[in-house]
């Protein structure tokens, strides 16, 4: 059973992020490969959901070699996050996809190769122009098809209306039902940077340990969004610019807290420049702030989890 269908065993339909990576192939003349879906009949991009451990790229070649038969290198491209994202598939389910996009290249002949599934999932395979889409699946295939045709030059696709996501705090509203077992955990940390060069950490409550800004993603944010959120909520700051840097994903990202919880961190890294004023640091949850110069951070074992120390060593 693969871990969406786990959690859906236990929360039913209700809203949930589905940390998926999709196959952006396309052959020497441009067209981009599309699958016909069985579960509504549309086109969309070969990809799915990642399974815990894996990386964009490992899910987005699985699911390739799965759902067409054919297997090519692919490069992580981008990520797409948002309120636009939501979904609701035929049978009930909700989603608000965080995706990666990894991008590869095949020839057009190797389509005459192609196996596709036999469980229903691929009706058809085909190339197709970006100036000649078939009907599109999905806002999350639509947007990244539209990222395509700006490259060349052409308008993006429409996207489907999507509802105001849900009020509240994700994580913890599903910690309540599924206990303490693993979890994607999408979300990002920044960066913040002084006139001296110097990076702004916090210590968490939790664990008395130095963190940069930053926590989850509530469903319908962007990784942005999440960024500017924990900036002005754990130390009272407001930025022009957030630069992204990396985004973080795979097994050595994983994090157990003091009190058993475990997430697999899908984290976005930002930086930012401090434009001055006093910080107001959140009660209960920071209970200090520091300016640290890169060589005289805090030690690895004062760092809170692996995030935060690979964030740091590849800053400093």
């Amino acid at each position: 059973m693969s871990y969406l269908s786990e959690l859906r065993a236990v929360v039913g339909p209700r809203p949930l992020f589905s940390v998926g990576a999709s196959s952006v192939v396309q052959d020497e003349t441009g067209r981009v490969l599309l699958q016909r879906r069985g579960d509504d009949g549309l086109w969309g991009l070969p990809g799915g959901g990642l399974e815990p451990g894996e990386t964009f790229e490992e899910a987005a070649r699985r699911e390739l070699n799965e759902e067409t038969g054919l297997d090519t290198p692919l490069a992580f491209w981008q990520a797409l996050s948002g309120a636009h994202l939501y979904h609701r598939y035929p049978n009930g389910d909700q989603v608000y996809f965080v995706g990666g996009l990894c991008r590869g290249r095949l020839s057009a002949a190797s389509l005459e190769h192609a196996v596709p599934d036999d469980d229903g999932e691929t009706l058809a395979l085909g190339w197709f122009g970006l100036n000649g889409l078939p009907t599109i699946s999905a806002n999350v295939n639509k947007q990244t098809l539209s990222l395509l045709r700006a490259e060349v030059g052409l308008p993006p696709l429409p996207l489907e209306p999507s509802p105001l996501p849900p009020v509240g705090e994700h994580m913890r509203e599903l910690r309540a039902l599924v206990g303490p077992r693993p979890l994607f955990a999408p979300g990002a940390n920044v960066l913040l940077r002084d006139g001296e060069g110097r990076v702004l950490l916090v210590r968490q409550a939790h664990n008395g340990l130095w963190a940069l800004p930053g926590g989850s993603m509530e469903l319908g944010e962007t990784f942005e969004q999440v960024a500017r959120r924990e900036l002005k909520e754990e130390a009272g700051v407001r930025v022009d610019e957030l630069r992204p840097l990396r985004l973080y994903i795979g097994p050595q990202y994983r994090f157990t807290y003091p009190h058993g919880d475990v997430v697999d961190n899908v984290s976005q890294l930002f930086e930012a420049q401090f434009l001055g004023g006093e910080l107001k640091l959140q009660a209960g949850e920071v209970t200090e702030a520091a300016w640290f110069a890169p060589a005289d951070l805090p030690p690895e074992h004062g760092l809170s989890g692996p995030l935060i120390r690979a964030n740091l060593s590849d800053w400093a």
